[in-house]
Protein backbone atom coordinates (compact mmCIF):
# COMPACT_ATOMS: atom_id res chain seq x y z
CA UNK A 1 0.00 0.00 0.00
CA UNK A 2 2.94 2.37 0.85
CA UNK A 3 4.27 1.59 -2.42
CA UNK A 4 1.82 2.34 -4.23
CA UNK A 5 1.01 5.54 -2.72
CA UNK A 6 4.38 6.80 -3.84
CA UNK A 7 4.12 5.25 -6.74
CA UNK A 8 0.75 7.43 -7.40
CA UNK A 9 2.19 10.98 -5.84
CA UNK A 10 5.05 10.78 -8.25
CA UNK A 11 2.30 9.96 -11.18
CA UNK A 12 0.99 13.18 -10.22
CA UNK A 13 3.23 15.49 -9.53
CA UNK A 14 5.36 14.59 -13.01
CA UNK A 15 3.18 12.41 -15.23
CA UNK A 16 -0.12 13.88 -15.44
CA UNK A 17 1.01 17.98 -15.79
CA UNK A 18 2.81 16.84 -18.90
CA UNK A 19 -0.01 14.92 -19.69
CA UNK A 20 -2.27 17.87 -18.92
CA UNK A 21 -0.31 20.00 -21.39
CA UNK A 22 -0.10 17.47 -24.28
CA UNK A 23 -3.59 16.10 -24.52
CA UNK A 24 -5.49 19.13 -23.23
CA UNK A 25 -7.22 21.32 -26.05
CA UNK A 26 -7.54 24.44 -26.10
CA UNK A 27 -11.12 25.06 -27.76
CA UNK A 28 -12.95 22.30 -25.53
CA UNK A 29 -16.40 21.71 -25.54
CA UNK A 30 -18.17 20.06 -23.24
CA UNK A 31 -19.99 16.81 -23.35
CA UNK A 32 -23.62 16.28 -23.36
CA UNK A 33 -22.76 14.15 -20.28
CA UNK A 34 -21.62 17.28 -18.61
CA UNK A 35 -24.38 19.45 -19.75
CA UNK A 36 -26.79 17.15 -17.90
CA UNK A 37 -25.14 16.34 -15.10
CA UNK A 38 -23.41 19.62 -14.23
CA UNK A 39 -26.86 21.64 -13.42
CA UNK A 40 -27.22 19.28 -10.28
CA UNK A 41 -23.59 19.88 -9.21
CA UNK A 42 -23.64 23.54 -9.37
CA UNK A 43 -27.34 23.40 -7.19
CA UNK A 44 -25.79 20.68 -5.11
CA UNK A 45 -22.96 23.01 -4.21
CA UNK A 46 -25.08 26.19 -3.50
CA UNK A 47 -27.31 24.23 -1.23
CA UNK A 48 -24.42 22.88 0.34
CA UNK A 49 -23.16 26.59 0.76
CA UNK A 50 -26.81 28.21 1.92
CA UNK A 51 -26.54 25.46 4.70
CA UNK A 52 -22.70 26.12 6.11
CA UNK A 53 -23.67 29.29 6.35
CA UNK A 54 -26.78 28.37 8.49
CA UNK A 55 -24.34 25.84 10.40
CA UNK A 56 -21.83 28.50 11.18
CA UNK A 57 -24.71 30.71 12.46
CA UNK A 58 -24.91 27.77 15.93
CA UNK A 59 -21.20 26.79 14.96
CA UNK A 60 -21.18 26.12 18.88
CA UNK A 61 -22.60 22.69 17.81
CA UNK A 62 -19.68 21.40 16.20
CA UNK A 63 -18.32 21.18 19.43
CA UNK A 64 -21.15 19.25 20.73
CA UNK A 65 -21.24 16.69 17.79
CA UNK A 66 -17.24 16.35 18.23
CA UNK A 67 -18.28 15.06 21.75
CA UNK A 68 -20.83 13.08 21.00
CA UNK A 69 -18.85 11.46 18.67
CA UNK A 70 -15.92 10.96 20.99
CA UNK A 71 -18.70 9.23 23.86
CA UNK A 72 -19.94 6.89 20.61
CA UNK A 73 -16.34 5.89 20.38
CA UNK A 74 -15.70 4.98 23.90
CA UNK A 75 -19.71 3.64 24.72
CA UNK A 76 -19.90 1.34 21.59
CA UNK A 77 -16.09 0.84 20.92
CA UNK A 78 -15.95 -0.74 24.65
CA UNK A 79 -18.90 -2.57 23.95
CA UNK A 80 -17.71 -4.58 20.74
CA UNK A 81 -15.75 -8.02 21.01
CA UNK A 82 -12.43 -8.19 20.53
CA UNK A 83 -10.55 -10.98 18.85
CA UNK A 84 -6.91 -11.77 17.12
CA UNK A 85 -8.63 -12.51 13.70
CA UNK A 86 -11.72 -13.78 12.31
CA UNK A 87 -11.37 -17.58 12.11
CA UNK A 88 -11.51 -18.27 7.92
CA UNK A 89 -12.88 -21.31 6.51
CA UNK A 90 -10.31 -23.33 5.30
CA UNK A 91 -11.95 -26.85 4.97
CA UNK A 92 -10.42 -28.20 7.93
CA UNK A 93 -11.78 -29.49 11.65
CA UNK A 94 -8.79 -31.24 14.01
CA UNK A 95 -10.74 -32.97 17.11
CA UNK A 96 -8.31 -33.85 19.63
CA UNK A 97 -9.33 -36.58 21.99
CA UNK A 98 -8.06 -36.79 25.84
CA UNK A 99 -9.60 -39.79 27.71
CA UNK A 100 -8.64 -40.61 31.60
CA UNK A 101 -4.96 -41.33 32.66
CA UNK A 102 -4.50 -45.40 32.86
CA UNK A 103 -6.57 -45.99 29.59
CA UNK A 104 -4.90 -49.27 27.87
CA UNK A 105 -3.63 -48.22 24.28
CA UNK A 106 -6.43 -51.07 22.63
CA UNK A 107 -9.40 -49.62 24.56
CA UNK A 108 -8.25 -45.81 23.47
CA UNK A 109 -8.24 -47.41 19.73
CA UNK A 110 -11.67 -48.74 20.06
CA UNK A 111 -12.47 -44.96 21.05
CA UNK A 112 -10.80 -43.57 18.61
CA UNK A 113 -12.52 -46.10 15.63
CA UNK A 114 -16.11 -45.35 17.20
CA UNK A 115 -15.08 -41.93 17.03
CA UNK A 116 -14.03 -41.73 13.42
CA UNK A 117 -17.39 -43.83 12.39
CA UNK A 118 -19.45 -41.42 13.63
CA UNK A 119 -17.53 -38.85 11.47
CA UNK A 120 -18.08 -40.74 8.88
CA UNK A 121 -22.12 -41.40 9.28
CA UNK A 122 -23.12 -37.55 10.19
CA UNK A 123 -20.86 -34.75 8.42
CA UNK A 124 -21.52 -35.60 5.00
CA UNK A 125 -19.53 -32.39 4.17
CA UNK A 126 -15.90 -34.67 5.16
CA UNK A 127 -13.69 -35.53 2.34
CA UNK A 128 -11.39 -37.55 4.26
CA UNK A 129 -10.60 -38.47 8.27
CA UNK A 130 -7.72 -39.10 9.33
CA UNK A 131 -7.37 -40.71 13.18
CA UNK A 132 -4.14 -41.16 15.32
CA UNK A 133 -3.64 -42.63 18.58
CA UNK A 134 -1.41 -42.08 21.13
CA UNK A 135 0.44 -39.12 18.59
CA UNK A 136 3.99 -39.62 19.63
CA UNK A 137 4.81 -36.91 16.95
CA UNK A 138 2.44 -33.73 18.98
CA UNK A 139 4.39 -34.31 22.55
CA UNK A 140 3.91 -36.90 25.25
CA UNK A 141 2.41 -39.50 23.16
CA UNK A 142 0.57 -40.75 26.17
CA UNK A 143 -1.61 -43.82 25.06
CA UNK A 144 -4.88 -41.63 26.41
CA UNK A 145 -4.56 -38.90 23.91
CA UNK A 146 -5.32 -38.98 20.18
CA UNK A 147 -6.82 -36.94 17.16
CA UNK A 148 -8.83 -36.84 14.01
CA UNK A 149 -8.31 -34.67 11.01
CA UNK A 150 -11.44 -33.80 8.88
CA UNK A 151 -10.71 -32.37 5.64
CA UNK A 152 -13.77 -30.85 4.44
CA UNK A 153 -14.84 -30.47 0.44
CA UNK A 154 -14.44 -26.50 -0.75
CA UNK A 155 -16.94 -24.34 0.71
CA UNK A 156 -19.30 -23.85 -2.49
CA UNK A 157 -19.91 -27.51 -2.35
CA UNK A 158 -21.74 -28.15 1.14
CA UNK A 159 -24.19 -26.69 3.01
CA UNK A 160 -22.79 -25.97 6.43
CA UNK A 161 -19.51 -23.85 6.98
CA UNK A 162 -16.79 -25.23 8.85
CA UNK A 163 -18.32 -23.22 11.92
CA UNK A 164 -21.06 -25.57 11.79
CA UNK A 165 -19.62 -28.63 11.35
CA UNK A 166 -17.07 -27.91 14.27
CA UNK A 167 -20.07 -26.88 16.83
CA UNK A 168 -21.87 -30.36 15.87
CA UNK A 169 -19.45 -31.90 16.75
CA UNK A 170 -18.76 -30.19 20.01
CA UNK A 171 -22.70 -30.53 20.39
CA UNK A 172 -22.74 -34.61 20.20
CA UNK A 173 -19.70 -35.38 22.10
CA UNK A 174 -22.06 -35.75 24.76
CA UNK A 175 -22.60 -39.26 23.33
CA UNK A 176 -18.59 -40.41 24.28
CA UNK A 177 -18.86 -39.80 27.71
CA UNK A 178 -15.52 -42.38 28.34
CA UNK A 179 -13.43 -38.86 26.81
CA UNK A 180 -13.06 -35.41 26.38
CA UNK A 181 -13.79 -34.52 22.60
CA UNK A 182 -12.30 -30.64 21.59
CA UNK A 183 -13.22 -29.50 17.77
CA UNK A 184 -10.68 -27.32 16.72
CA UNK A 185 -10.59 -24.58 14.07
CA UNK A 186 -6.95 -23.30 12.73
CA UNK A 187 -6.02 -20.13 13.77
CA UNK A 188 -6.12 -17.55 11.11
CA UNK A 189 -3.41 -15.88 12.87
CA UNK A 190 -0.80 -17.71 15.21
CA UNK A 191 3.14 -17.63 15.77
CA UNK A 192 3.97 -21.14 15.72
CA UNK A 193 1.76 -24.69 15.63
CA UNK A 194 1.06 -24.80 19.08
CA UNK A 195 -0.83 -21.00 18.52
CA UNK A 196 -2.72 -22.21 15.40
CA UNK A 197 -3.79 -25.61 16.15
CA UNK A 198 -4.28 -25.34 20.32
CA UNK A 199 -7.70 -24.12 21.87
CA UNK A 200 -8.49 -20.49 21.64
CA UNK A 201 -8.07 -19.78 25.46
CA UNK A 202 -4.93 -20.74 27.25
CA UNK A 203 -4.41 -19.12 30.63
CA UNK A 204 -1.20 -20.04 32.57
CA UNK A 205 -1.60 -19.83 36.53
CA UNK A 206 1.43 -20.06 37.95
CA UNK A 207 1.97 -21.07 41.90
CA UNK A 208 4.64 -20.98 44.49
CA UNK A 209 4.28 -25.08 44.71
CA UNK A 210 3.27 -28.16 43.16
CA UNK A 211 0.57 -28.91 46.25
CA UNK A 212 -1.06 -25.12 46.32
CA UNK A 213 -1.68 -26.16 42.49
CA UNK A 214 -3.40 -28.97 43.08
CA UNK A 215 -5.72 -27.32 46.37
CA UNK A 216 -7.19 -24.81 43.67
CA UNK A 217 -7.40 -26.43 40.68
CA UNK A 218 -10.34 -27.90 40.74
CA UNK A 219 -12.16 -24.89 41.99
CA UNK A 220 -10.98 -23.27 39.48
CA UNK A 221 -11.95 -25.88 37.08
CA UNK A 222 -15.15 -25.68 38.57
CA UNK A 223 -15.44 -21.53 37.86
CA UNK A 224 -14.22 -22.26 34.22
CA UNK A 225 -16.66 -24.90 33.30
CA UNK A 226 -19.83 -23.15 35.03
CA UNK A 227 -18.73 -19.87 33.32
CA UNK A 228 -21.23 -19.41 30.21
CA UNK A 229 -18.16 -17.94 27.75
CA UNK A 230 -16.56 -21.29 27.92
CA UNK A 231 -16.93 -24.71 25.72
CA UNK A 232 -14.94 -27.33 26.63
CA UNK A 233 -12.35 -26.88 29.86
CA UNK A 234 -9.23 -28.57 30.28
CA UNK A 235 -6.12 -28.15 32.57
CA UNK A 236 -2.50 -30.12 31.39
CA UNK A 237 -1.32 -30.92 34.89
CA UNK A 238 -3.73 -33.64 36.55
CA UNK A 239 -3.51 -35.36 39.30
CA UNK A 240 -5.05 -38.24 38.42
CA UNK A 241 -2.29 -40.58 36.99
CA UNK A 242 -3.29 -43.82 38.92
CA UNK A 243 -0.03 -45.90 40.67
CA UNK A 244 0.04 -48.51 43.53
CA UNK A 245 2.34 -47.59 46.48
CA UNK A 246 3.90 -50.26 47.59
CA UNK A 247 6.01 -50.76 50.60
CA UNK A 248 7.44 -53.67 52.16
CA UNK A 249 6.53 -54.54 56.41
CA UNK A 250 9.90 -55.44 57.02
CA UNK A 251 9.45 -56.98 60.14
CA UNK A 252 6.66 -59.06 59.00
CA UNK A 253 9.01 -60.54 56.22
CA UNK A 254 11.40 -61.06 58.91
CA UNK A 255 9.36 -62.88 60.77
CA UNK A 256 8.80 -65.30 57.82
CA UNK A 257 11.57 -65.71 56.76
CA UNK A 258 11.31 -63.41 53.37
CA UNK A 259 13.98 -61.41 52.01
CA UNK A 260 13.64 -57.64 50.49
CA UNK A 261 15.58 -58.65 47.53
CA UNK A 262 12.94 -61.95 46.87
CA UNK A 263 10.09 -60.02 47.15
CA UNK A 264 12.04 -57.41 44.83
CA UNK A 265 12.60 -59.93 42.33
CA UNK A 266 9.38 -61.29 42.51
CA UNK A 267 7.30 -57.89 41.98
CA UNK A 268 9.76 -57.03 38.84
CA UNK A 269 9.36 -60.73 37.00
CA UNK A 270 5.74 -60.64 37.52
CA UNK A 271 4.86 -56.71 36.43
CA UNK A 272 7.77 -54.97 34.52
CA UNK A 273 7.69 -57.00 31.05
CA UNK A 274 11.20 -56.76 31.31
CA UNK A 275 13.37 -59.11 28.64
CA UNK A 276 14.85 -61.80 30.50
CA UNK A 277 16.99 -63.71 27.20
CA UNK A 278 16.20 -64.23 23.99
CA UNK A 279 15.46 -67.82 22.21
CA UNK A 280 15.27 -69.12 19.02
CA UNK A 281 12.56 -71.47 16.91
CA UNK A 282 12.35 -72.35 13.20
CA UNK A 283 15.39 -70.32 12.20
CA UNK A 284 13.56 -66.98 13.93
CA UNK A 285 14.54 -65.40 17.62
CA UNK A 286 12.24 -64.62 19.88
CA UNK A 287 12.59 -62.32 23.26
CA UNK A 288 11.60 -63.98 27.00
CA UNK A 289 9.35 -61.70 28.36
CA UNK A 290 8.68 -61.61 32.37
CA UNK A 291 5.60 -60.77 32.80
CA UNK A 292 2.23 -62.23 34.20
CA UNK A 293 -0.82 -62.68 32.03
CA UNK A 294 -3.69 -59.79 31.54
CA UNK A 295 -6.00 -61.00 33.55
CA UNK A 296 -3.84 -61.48 36.41
CA UNK A 297 -2.81 -58.16 36.49
CA UNK A 298 -5.49 -55.76 35.90
CA UNK A 299 -6.73 -54.92 39.68
CA UNK A 300 -4.49 -54.31 42.44
CA UNK A 301 -6.49 -57.21 44.74
CA UNK A 302 -4.12 -59.58 41.66
CA UNK A 303 -1.17 -59.01 44.39
CA UNK A 304 -2.67 -61.96 46.33
CA UNK A 305 -2.01 -64.15 43.78
CA UNK A 306 1.28 -63.93 44.04
CA UNK A 307 3.51 -65.67 45.90
CA UNK A 308 7.28 -65.69 47.13
CA UNK A 309 9.75 -68.76 48.88
CA UNK A 310 10.80 -67.66 52.45
CA UNK A 311 14.02 -69.24 53.60
CA UNK A 312 12.62 -72.34 54.10
CA UNK A 313 10.90 -73.15 50.99
CA UNK A 314 7.85 -72.48 52.04
CA UNK A 315 5.37 -70.07 49.90
CA UNK A 316 4.10 -66.93 51.40
CA UNK A 317 1.35 -64.87 49.57
CA UNK A 318 2.81 -61.52 48.90
CA UNK A 319 0.04 -59.73 50.46
CA UNK A 320 1.41 -60.52 53.99
CA UNK A 321 4.40 -58.92 53.35
CA UNK A 322 3.39 -55.56 51.70
CA UNK A 323 1.66 -53.20 52.43
CA UNK A 324 -0.12 -51.74 48.95
CA UNK A 325 -1.88 -48.00 48.74
CA UNK A 326 -3.47 -46.39 45.76
CA UNK A 327 -2.36 -42.83 44.80
CA UNK A 328 -2.84 -40.57 42.46
CA UNK A 329 0.28 -37.99 40.66
CA UNK A 330 0.45 -36.07 37.62
CA UNK A 331 1.74 -37.45 34.94
CA UNK A 332 3.71 -34.50 34.03
CA UNK A 333 4.83 -31.62 35.69
CA UNK A 334 4.97 -27.98 33.81
CA UNK A 335 6.76 -25.04 34.48
CA UNK A 336 6.40 -21.51 32.46
CA UNK A 337 9.02 -18.64 33.01
CA UNK A 338 10.88 -20.90 35.58
CA UNK A 339 7.48 -21.26 37.48
CA UNK A 340 5.49 -24.34 38.45
CA UNK A 341 2.65 -23.93 36.60
CA UNK A 342 -0.78 -24.92 34.83
CA UNK A 343 -2.12 -24.00 31.71
CA UNK A 344 -6.09 -24.02 31.51
CA UNK A 345 -7.46 -24.24 28.04
CA UNK A 346 -10.87 -23.68 26.82
CA UNK A 347 -13.32 -23.48 23.97
CA UNK A 348 -15.39 -20.60 22.96
CA UNK A 349 -19.22 -21.15 23.13
CA UNK A 350 -20.97 -19.59 20.26
CA UNK A 351 -20.91 -16.17 19.63
CA UNK A 352 -18.20 -15.38 22.17
CA UNK A 353 -14.19 -14.10 21.21
CA UNK A 354 -10.91 -14.26 22.32
CA UNK A 355 -11.43 -11.03 24.44
CA UNK A 356 -14.31 -12.36 26.49
CA UNK A 357 -12.46 -15.70 27.32
CA UNK A 358 -9.69 -13.75 28.32
CA UNK A 359 -12.04 -11.73 30.95
CA UNK A 360 -13.80 -14.50 31.97
CA UNK A 361 -10.48 -16.33 33.10
CA UNK A 362 -9.33 -12.89 35.11
CA UNK A 363 -12.31 -12.71 36.73
CA UNK A 364 -12.00 -16.20 37.77
CA UNK A 365 -8.78 -16.23 38.98
CA UNK A 366 -9.72 -12.66 41.16
CA UNK A 367 -12.15 -14.82 42.82
CA UNK A 368 -9.85 -18.12 43.12
CA UNK A 369 -6.41 -17.22 43.65
CA UNK A 370 -4.60 -15.69 46.26
CA UNK A 371 -1.79 -13.13 45.93
CA UNK A 372 0.98 -16.05 46.00
CA UNK A 373 -0.08 -16.68 42.13
CA UNK A 374 0.36 -15.27 38.72
CA UNK A 375 -1.32 -15.80 35.71
CA UNK A 376 -0.22 -15.61 31.94
CA UNK A 377 -1.28 -16.52 28.62
CA UNK A 378 -0.08 -18.47 26.05
CA UNK A 379 -0.74 -19.58 23.01
CA UNK A 380 -3.42 -17.56 20.81
CA UNK A 381 -4.37 -15.89 23.52
CA UNK A 382 -1.31 -14.32 23.94
CA UNK A 383 -1.15 -13.48 21.05
CA UNK A 384 -4.03 -11.49 21.23
CA UNK A 385 -2.81 -9.85 23.77
CA UNK A 386 0.55 -8.68 21.76
CA UNK A 387 -1.13 -7.78 19.16
CA UNK A 388 -3.74 -5.31 21.15
CA UNK A 389 -0.43 -3.63 22.17
CA UNK A 390 1.00 -3.54 19.39
CA UNK A 391 -1.69 -2.08 17.34
CA UNK A 392 -2.12 0.29 20.33
CA UNK A 393 1.49 1.82 19.63
CA UNK A 394 0.95 2.12 15.78
CA UNK A 395 -2.53 4.02 16.19
CA UNK A 396 -0.58 6.31 18.18
CA UNK A 397 2.37 6.32 16.11
CA UNK A 398 0.83 7.83 13.06
CA UNK A 399 -1.27 10.04 15.14
CA UNK A 400 1.80 12.03 16.47
CA UNK A 401 3.81 11.93 12.87
CA UNK A 402 1.15 12.87 10.90
CA UNK A 403 0.37 15.66 13.16
CA UNK A 404 4.45 16.48 13.01
CA UNK A 405 4.06 16.37 9.38
CA UNK A 406 1.17 19.27 9.03
CA UNK A 407 3.18 21.09 11.65
CA UNK A 408 6.33 21.54 9.30
CA UNK A 409 4.14 21.71 6.31
CA UNK A 410 1.12 24.65 7.36
CA UNK A 411 4.32 26.22 9.85
CA UNK A 412 1.65 26.47 12.36
CA UNK A 413 0.47 24.10 15.23
CA UNK A 414 -2.92 25.33 15.03
CA UNK A 415 -4.07 24.43 11.68
CA UNK A 416 -2.98 20.72 11.76
CA UNK A 417 -4.85 20.23 15.24
CA UNK A 418 -7.80 21.58 13.40
CA UNK A 419 -7.07 19.19 10.72
CA UNK A 420 -7.00 16.29 13.34
CA UNK A 421 -10.16 16.71 14.64
CA UNK A 422 -11.50 14.72 11.48
CA UNK A 423 -9.90 11.38 12.86
CA UNK A 424 -12.59 10.93 15.82
CA UNK A 425 -14.83 12.10 13.26
CA UNK A 426 -14.10 8.92 11.32
CA UNK A 427 -13.55 6.68 13.92
CA UNK A 428 -16.92 6.98 15.56
CA UNK A 429 -17.80 5.94 12.03
CA UNK A 430 -15.92 2.95 12.08
CA UNK A 431 -17.16 1.64 15.55
CA UNK A 432 -20.75 2.27 15.08
CA UNK A 433 -20.01 0.33 11.35
CA UNK A 434 -18.17 -2.22 13.07
CA UNK A 435 -21.23 -2.55 15.82
CA UNK A 436 -24.18 -2.30 13.08
CA UNK A 437 -22.60 -5.50 11.01
CA UNK A 438 -21.74 -7.54 14.79
CA UNK A 439 -17.67 -7.50 13.24
CA UNK A 440 -15.23 -7.87 16.35
CA UNK A 441 -12.38 -5.56 16.72
CA UNK A 442 -9.64 -7.54 15.84
CA UNK A 443 -6.47 -6.87 13.84
CA UNK A 444 -7.95 -6.04 10.64
CA UNK A 445 -10.28 -3.79 11.73
CA UNK A 446 -7.70 -2.55 13.70
CA UNK A 447 -5.38 -1.76 10.33
CA UNK A 448 -8.29 -0.05 9.11
CA UNK A 449 -8.67 2.14 11.75
CA UNK A 450 -4.74 3.50 11.27
CA UNK A 451 -5.49 3.64 7.42
CA UNK A 452 -8.43 5.77 8.25
CA UNK A 453 -6.01 8.44 9.69
CA UNK A 454 -4.66 8.83 6.52
CA UNK A 455 -7.45 9.07 4.06
CA UNK A 456 -9.86 11.44 6.13
CA UNK A 457 -6.83 13.90 7.11
CA UNK A 458 -7.27 14.80 3.56
CA UNK A 459 -10.53 16.41 3.94
CA UNK A 460 -9.46 18.68 6.15
CA UNK A 461 -6.25 19.48 4.41
CA UNK A 462 -8.14 20.75 1.34
CA UNK A 463 -10.83 22.86 3.55
CA UNK A 464 -7.77 24.06 5.86
CA UNK A 465 -5.35 25.08 3.28
CA UNK A 466 -7.42 26.89 0.90
CA UNK A 467 -9.07 28.80 3.82
CA UNK A 468 -5.98 29.99 4.41
CA UNK A 469 -5.53 31.12 0.78
CA UNK A 470 -8.72 32.77 1.09
CA UNK A 471 -8.03 34.62 4.13
CA UNK A 472 -4.66 35.76 3.23
CA UNK A 473 -6.47 36.85 -0.36
CA UNK A 474 -8.38 39.32 2.35
CA UNK A 475 -11.67 37.55 3.43
CA UNK A 476 -12.77 37.17 6.58
CA UNK A 477 -12.50 33.86 8.93
CA UNK A 478 -15.96 33.20 8.49
CA UNK A 479 -16.17 33.73 4.48
CA UNK A 480 -12.77 32.35 4.04
CA UNK A 481 -14.06 28.93 5.72
CA UNK A 482 -17.61 28.80 4.05
CA UNK A 483 -15.96 29.89 0.04
CA UNK A 484 -12.90 27.22 1.05
CA UNK A 485 -15.40 24.09 1.54
CA UNK A 486 -17.29 25.43 -1.44
CA UNK A 487 -14.49 25.34 -3.33
CA UNK A 488 -13.46 21.56 -2.28
CA UNK A 489 -16.65 19.94 -1.96
CA UNK A 490 -15.74 18.16 -5.07
CA UNK A 491 -12.89 17.16 -4.65
CA UNK A 492 -13.73 15.89 -1.16
CA UNK A 493 -16.12 14.10 -2.60
CA UNK A 494 -14.91 12.19 -5.92
CA UNK A 495 -11.66 11.44 -3.46
CA UNK A 496 -13.75 9.85 -0.58
CA UNK A 497 -16.43 7.91 -3.09
CA UNK A 498 -13.58 6.39 -5.29
CA UNK A 499 -12.48 5.09 -1.58
CA UNK A 500 -15.59 4.05 -0.15
CA UNK A 501 -15.72 1.93 -3.91
CA UNK A 502 -12.30 0.90 -3.69
CA UNK A 503 -12.83 -0.24 0.05
CA UNK A 504 -16.28 -1.77 -1.18
CA UNK A 505 -15.31 -5.52 -2.73
CA UNK A 506 -13.42 -5.90 0.87
CA UNK A 507 -16.58 -4.75 3.14
CA UNK A 508 -18.93 -7.22 0.69
CA UNK A 509 -16.39 -10.32 1.54
CA UNK A 510 -15.52 -11.09 -2.01
CA UNK A 511 -13.00 -13.79 -3.02
CA UNK A 512 -10.86 -16.81 -1.40
CA UNK A 513 -10.48 -16.09 2.70
CA UNK A 514 -12.52 -13.19 2.59
CA UNK A 515 -14.23 -13.68 5.90
CA UNK A 516 -11.27 -12.03 8.17
CA UNK A 517 -10.89 -8.56 5.83
CA UNK A 518 -14.56 -8.02 6.03
CA UNK A 519 -13.92 -5.78 9.11
CA UNK A 520 -11.35 -3.96 8.00
CA UNK A 521 -13.36 -3.25 4.63
CA UNK A 522 -16.69 -2.02 6.74
CA UNK A 523 -14.32 -0.08 8.95
CA UNK A 524 -13.16 2.11 6.01
CA UNK A 525 -16.51 2.40 4.12
CA UNK A 526 -18.08 3.15 7.77
CA UNK A 527 -15.59 5.85 8.86
CA UNK A 528 -15.57 7.48 5.25
CA UNK A 529 -19.44 7.82 5.30
CA UNK A 530 -19.34 9.17 8.69
CA UNK A 531 -16.60 11.63 8.70
CA UNK A 532 -17.26 13.21 5.25
CA UNK A 533 -20.86 13.97 6.33
CA UNK A 534 -19.37 15.66 9.69
CA UNK A 535 -16.02 16.97 8.59
CA UNK A 536 -17.95 19.05 5.21
CA UNK A 537 -19.68 21.12 8.47
CA UNK A 538 -17.72 20.14 11.95
CA UNK A 539 -14.04 21.30 10.38
CA UNK A 540 -15.03 24.93 9.01
CA UNK A 541 -16.91 25.77 12.25
CA UNK A 542 -14.17 25.20 14.20
CA UNK A 543 -11.66 26.51 12.00
CA UNK A 544 -13.57 29.46 12.80
CA UNK A 545 -12.97 29.44 16.48
CA UNK A 546 -9.19 28.62 16.09
CA UNK A 547 -8.07 30.39 13.49
CA UNK A 548 -6.62 33.85 13.81
CA UNK A 549 -8.43 36.69 12.10
CA UNK A 550 -5.27 37.53 9.96
CA UNK A 551 -2.00 34.75 10.18
CA UNK A 552 1.31 36.78 11.38
CA UNK A 553 4.34 37.08 8.72
CA UNK A 554 6.12 34.23 10.21
CA UNK A 555 3.17 32.29 9.14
Amino acid sequence: MAGAILISAFVSLSLTPVLNVKLARKNHKHSRFYERTEPFFVAMTENYRKSLAAFIRVRYWAWIILASTLGIVYVVGSSLQSELAPLEDRNFVRLSVLTPEGTAFGYMDNFMDRLVNFVNDSIPEKRIALSVTAPGFTGSGAVNTGFVRIGLKDANERNRSQQQVADYVTKNAKFFPEGKIFALQEQTIGVGGSSRTGLPVQYVLQGPNFEKLKEVLPRFMEEASKNPTFQGVDVNLKFNKPELNISIDRDRAAALGVSVNDIAQTLQFSYSGRRMSYFTMNGKQYQVIAQVDRENRDEPIDLKSLYVKNKSGELIQMDNVVKVVEESSPPQLYHYNRYKSATVSAGLAPGKTIGDGIDAMDEISKKVLDDSFSTELTGPSRDFAESGSNILFAFILALVLIYLILAAQFESFIDPFIIMLTVPLALGGAVLALWMFNQTLNIFSQIGIIMLIGLVTKNGILIVEFANQRKDAGLSVRDAAVDASTSRLRPILMTSIATILGALPIAIGLGNGAQSRIPMGIVVVGGLLFSLILTLYVIPAVYTFISKEKRNEAE
